[in-house]
């Protein structure tokens, strides 16, 4: 019998494993795959993110080496195999670290398929049909999340593509058709797109990242323009079909009706993600799924049977690797008997683009839809000497705060290294700084931070000293 017995090792669920056996909890972690790290690890954020580094080197070669003074002998070339081994070595690397940690931390790993027999019994269903019981006193479902594919998208894996796909191309293509304007098509295309791909995007909404703060989404269109990107906003995906060689999207411009018609080598559809509860029989656990498939839980993250939790994708909220990190680890201290806190409302999310965008808190329009009287400081990166001095002009930060108490409600980023900028306006917030508290604080010089303080300088008075 365990104390408690994880599916699903993404971050979510490796992370809840390892804090549940550091406070002495008898563990298992129960994994379909045969490789630990869930979607993050091996289809996900790590893969991904090695890729848009990869393509970054190549597109500073290709563009930007020569205005520093360094001139290349000849045109660099794309070398995509090495390119996705030096991915496929990075994300198998990361996932050694999973499994080093879970025999650091004694936990006991089943792969395998697993679903509940009764609210304390798993039944893991190996990929030789082998079945193994799992008695456990409490369950943390941490499943994580899968690509929404409409059936009539036709997806064939091969020319019409997830993001999964689409870490593994064998080829450079000359075309892709991106569906989705949200993070992960942004993302990917922006690997294409700088190692020459014509990136055509397709989005239902009227606008880029339609969950962020408006202004993010403006400024990174600008960006992604220069690489070449053409958006069609307002357009409704009527078909998407392959012959083998290419694909083929109509769409309707739902402001007027018009057809538009677009073909590529692939077709990317990333519109999203859905909960990943397939086949978990969590009926059997006296557990229902909402209309998306997702878990309701409470404060406590418990389900409708207190021994079960669930984290991650399979509940409410942003799907986001850090956010089930800590979540799981939350649960394992509330079984602990702690008394642990999660403020939701400062989960940071980043857009791993270049420029990089990141985001925590309210966005202005949630702020004025809720009529609260707010004070609003932009900075550019343009008028920073950090980001003169590196090339890297593009971009903003915005700092939103309560028109009376000065405290910041938001702060939404698009620039250099601003995924890394954005912690300083998590810690603020976390403890409810006001503006002018970060507009006092001295910043290092010259930095990519120095633009947070100009942006709250900006907010309380319009002080900004470099605009």
């Amino acid at each position: 019998m365990f104390d408690v017995t994880v599916i699903g090792s993404g971050p979510g669920g490796y992370v809840a494993a390892i804090r549940c056996a550091q406070l002495g909890l008898k563990t298992a972690l129960i994994e379909k795959y045969d490789t630990l790290g869930g979607t993050c690890l091996n289809v996900g954020c790590i893969p991904s993110k090695a890729l848009l580094d990869s393509s970054e080197h190549y597109h500073n070669a290709a563009h930007t080496f020569s205005e520093h003074g360094i001139d290349l002998a000849s045109p660099p070339i794309v070398n995509l195999p090495q390119m996705i081994a030096r991915k496929n070595k990075v994300v198998s690397d990361t996932c050694a670290g999973v499994d080093f940690l879970m025999r650091k931390n004694k936990i006991t790993v089943f792969h395998g398929f697993g679903s509940f027999n009764t609210a304390n019994q798993v039944k893991v269903v190996a990929k030789n049909g082998e079945e193994t019981l799992v008695d456990t006193k409490n369950t943390i479902i941490a499943t994580g999340s899968k690509p929404i594919m409409p059936p009539a998208f036709n997806y064939d894996k091969k020319r019409i593509i997830t993001s999964t796909e689409a870490l593994n191309l064998p080829e450079v293509p000359k075309r892709m058709i991106i569906v989705g304007a949200g993070v992960i098509g942004m993302e990917l295309g922006s690997v294409y797109g700088r190692l020459g791909t014509q990136i055509e995007v397709v989005e239902f909404a009227d606008k880029m990242l339609p969950t962020m703060d408006a202004d993010l989404g403006k400024e990174l269109q600008k960006s992604l323009k220069k690489l070449g990107f053409n958006f069609h906003y307002q357009h409704k995906v009527q078909s998407i079909s392959s012959d083998g060689e290419k694909t083929t999207l109509v769409a309707e411009n739902t402001k007027d009706g018009s057809l538009v018609t677009l073909e590529a080598d692939y077709t990317l559809v990333a519109i999203g993600r859905r909960a990943y509860t397939d086949g978990l029989r969590v009926e059997n656990a006296g557990i229902s799924l909402d209309e998306r498939g997702r878990i309701a839980v409470n404060e406590h993250l418990q389900t409708a049977n207190p021994s079960i939790f669930a984290i991650g994708d399979v509940v409410r909220g942003a799907m986001l690797a850090h956010k089930a990190e800590e979540e799981g680890v939350f649960v394992a201290e509330f079984l602990a008997g702690q008394k642990p806190h999660i403020n939701h409302n400062l989960i940071p999310g980043v857009v791993y683009t270049w420029p990089e965008v990141a985001s925590v808190g309210k966005t202005e329009a949630e702020l004025k839809a809720e009529g609260r009287a707010i004070k609003v400081g932009k900075f550019p990166f343009k008028a920073l000497g950090r980001a003169r001095a590196s090339m890297d002009t593009d971009g903003l930060v915005k700092v939103i705060s309560d028109a009376t108490t000065d405290e910041v409600l938001g702060v939404h980023a698009i620039g250099p290294r601003v995924a890394d900028v954005i912690m300083e306006a998590v810690v603020a917030m976390e403890f409810r700084a006001s503006a002018e508290d970060i507009a006092r604080i001295c910043h290092p010089h010259p930095t990519y931070t120095e633009a947070l303080k100009e942006a709250a300088l900006d907010a309380t008075g319009k002080r900004a000293l470099h605009i």
